[in-house]
This record gives C-alpha cells, sequence and structure tokens, in this order.
C-alpha cells in the first residue's frame, strides 16, 4: 500500500474520531486543503522512518513541520492565521488529544504489516 494511501486512512480515522469527540472541522481527504494531507504524509513517513517511535515523538515531529511551515499556537485552529491549539509539547495535550497520536501510530503499523 502506498504513503499516500496510509495517510488517507490516517485522516479519515482521524476525523472520524474528530466527530466522535464533537469537532466537526475535518474535511474529508478528497476535500481537505494539501497542507492538511502533507500533514498525515509526513506522519506516515516518520513513522515508517522511526518505527519504534512512541507517540510523543511522533507529535514532536508534526510540531516541528508545523514550526518549519510557520505555524504557533492558538485556542483556535486557524489554517490562514496558522495557529492551532495542538501546537504544545506532547505533555500539555489533552488526553483525547493525545489519543490522535496514538490511533495514527497503530494504524501505520498496521497497514505496513499487511
Amino acid at each position: 500500500m502506498s504513503i499516500k494511501n496510509i495517510a488517507k486512512v490516517c485522516h479519515e480515522a482521524n476525523r472520524a474520531y474528530c466527530q466522535a469527540i464533537g469537532d466537526d472541522s475535518q474535511l474529508p481527504w478528497d476535500d481537505a486543503p494539501e497542507w492538511q494531507k502533507d500533514s498525515a504524509v509526513a506522519g506516515v513517513e516518520f513513522i515508517i522512518d522511526n518505527p519504534a517511535a512512541g507517540p510523543s515523538a511522533s507529535h514532536e515531529s508534526w510540531l516541528k513541520q508545523k514550526t518549519a511551515e510557520g505555524w504557533k499556537y492558538g485556542a483556535v485552529k486557524d489554517p490562514a492565521a496558522k495557529t492551532h491549539p495542538c501546537y504544545v509539547p506532547y505533555d500539555e495535550l489533552p488526553v483525547e488529544q493525545k489519543a490522535k497520536d496514538y490511533i495514527f501510530g497503530a494504524i501505520v503499523r498496521s497497514m505496513l504489516e499487511t
């Protein structure tokens, strides 16, 4: 399976999880902006390159990518302003946000085994 296809599955699982916790802001993969797709692909590549990395390392990699792209902390996710409420160290994330890193990693690892 291609990295992009794995990223799509991770994105859709994340979207479903977000909906379950009351966040309806995620668009389906086909409608998602390119920056969001690129972020999912980068997350998959990080796990492929670092198979033993845990959820906190995955989040730290995401933070590095966001920093390089000019993002910063903001109480509301705003792609135009490049602000995101998860732009904090992993230990400061609420448990429901930490769960996303666990889910993402589990999906990638599972799909790589098939």
